[in-house]
């Protein structure tokens, strides 16, 4: 029965009660309300002392999503002789606003994420700090740990160090905006159009990052690209579904977020303090994936290789564009997920087996992940000489349960994306698309409309298909409320 006229559904409402059923809360408490208003009342203030250097006269900018208010990093570049590169990340020093064992800290300890459901962010911090006083806004002087890093012509580290800052943002900018200007594809933005400066730092950074990158290539870091959607709003309603693409932008800051989490791991190690890692383990389900090459006329190492996986995701993307994606996220869930462990001074390194790097923690996103800031208050506690503020067992329960929060976090994540889906395409009953089987399981076959890139389950016309095949579909039936869409081919 063809639902032209779907039923009214208030994913605001969907997003509070999906994040219940999973364990999440979605008010902050007395408590913290209380807290919030003595900091508002005394801030800490942002001062230069013998252990803070002044560092507001670089030209920081940051680089974010078009909507994003909780700036958790900025960066400036310095070109330095013999073809060297000084890079450095002020990282937004949350610690500052918010004790160990206070109210808020429990609170996003208990969190241990901001959440996003599509229609909503439920922030782990309350807001006037993560997108306000704690949030490395644009023109204010703001308290930051620093992470520098020099980079030589052959896009090698030869030295880093780690301190405390006073920095000021120069230019808040977005990933699409700068992106499509670094890619030659648009017009400067204004704020870049009107600093020769500016644009001549971000070229840089530009520079230094897509070396990064290729060097990281080389070690065996994977290309995987997974489809990732956002509802398109008007006047509060969803009216499409936008797709997010990488650019230059987007690799500019994922390569030295990494290049500085490596850093920020080696610089505890070095300084024998136990912390939390981030690691993606060897994958223990590579036979299948030596299956999956296999059918396509590829053939991996008996033994997991990630630069040899690597170089198979190449080809695959260049021979078939339209079913990387859907290669990508088998290659991942076969991988298995990210963890947080506890990492002591002398443990062997797990690594990171997607990024191709060795020493990997979560550092850069303070106002948006309890790791990241549990790993600032380990930095800023070895920085001073003083002892360090967790436990061995206190480190490992925090890394265990914001693993399970990940997870949890996950499927929110996709149930709201299903059903933000399911109301971007319920005025399309009817409608045809190319399609790309993605499953086919006892559960159901499953296939990707490649046009409005939305999954669905193939209701008519399954029989025989298999993953990867192509062929058209209607589509027939939508439900917002449980996040279906279903097709038939034809």
């Amino acid at each position: 029965m063809n639902n032209t006229h779907p039923p009214h559904i208030d994913l605001q409402a969907a997003a509070r009660q999906t994040l219940l059923e999973h364990g999440f809360k979605i008010a902050f408490p007395a408590e913290v309300t209380q807290q919030m208003d003595a900091i508002k009342a005394h801030p800490p203030q942002a001062a230069t002392n013998k252990d803070i250097r002044d560092l507001r006269s670089l030209l920081w900018s940051s680089i974010d999503n078009d909507t994003s208010r909780d700036l958790d990093q900025i960066e400036v570049a310095e070109a330095l002789p013999g073809g060297q590169t000084k890079i450095l990340i002020g990282i937004a020093d949350v610690d500052a606003f918010v004790p160990k064992d206070s109210a808020i800290d429990q609170f996003a300890a208990q969190q241990t994420a901001t959440l996003y459901t599509g229609v909503h962010n439920f922030s782990m911090l309350p807001e006037e700090l993560s997108t306000g006083l704690s949030s490395l806004l644009e023109q204010q002087d703001c308290l930051a740990v620093v992470i520098e890093y020099v980079i030589d012509a052959h896009a090698s580290m030869v030295s880093s160090d780690v301190y405390r800052a006073l920095v000021r943002n120069q230019a808040q900018l977005t990933y699409n905006a700068t992106g499509a200007w670094l890619e030659d594809k648009s017009s400067a933005p204004p704020k870049v159009a009107s600093n020769i400066n500016l644009q001549a730092q971000l070229k840089s950074q530009s520079t230094v990052a897509q070396a990064l990158r290729e060097a990281r290539d080389r070690q065996g870091a994977l290309n995987l690209e997974t489809i990732e959607t956002h509802a398109v709003m008007e006047k509060g309603q969803i009216v499409g579904l936008a797709s997010q693409e990488k650019n230059y932008a987007t690799e500019l800051i994922e390569e030295f977020m990494i290049a500085a989490n490596g850093v920020i791991a080696r610089m505890l190690a070095s300084k024998h303090v136990s912390s939390i890692r981030r690691v993606v383990r060897t994958p223990k389900r590579w036979d299948r994936i030596v299956a999956l090459a296999a059918e396509a006329g590829e053939k991996l190492p008996p033994d997991p290789d990630s630069k040899a996986l690597n170089e198979f995701l190449i080809k695959r993307k260049q021979a078939d564009p339209d079913g990387f994606a859907d290669l990508s996220l088998a290659v991942i869930k076969l991988m298995g997920p990210g963890e947080y462990v506890l990492e002591r001074p002398g443990d062997p390194v797990v690594g990171h087996f997607g990024l191709a790097v060795q020493d990997y923690t979560h550092s850069t996103a303070p106002n948006r992940r309890f790791a990241d800031l549990v790993t600032q208050r380990l930095i800023k506690a070895a920085l001073a000489g003083q002892p360090t503020p967790y436990t061995d067992d206190e480190l490992a329960t925090i890394a265990q349960h914001c693993t399970e929060r990940q997870d949890a976090e996950r499927k929110v994540e996709r149930e709201m994306s299903k059903r933000i889906a399911a109301v971007a395409m319920s005025d399309k009953i009817g409608q045809l698309y190319d399609a790309i089987v993605t499953g086919a399981t006892e559960k159901g076959t499953f296939v990707r409309a490649l046009q409005a890139n939305v999954e669905g389950m193939l209701v008519a016309g399954q029989k025989g298909v298999d993953v990867g095949d192509r062929f058209r579909v209607r589509l027939v039936r939508t439900d917002p409320q449980h996040g279906y869409i279903d097709f038939a081919r034809v």
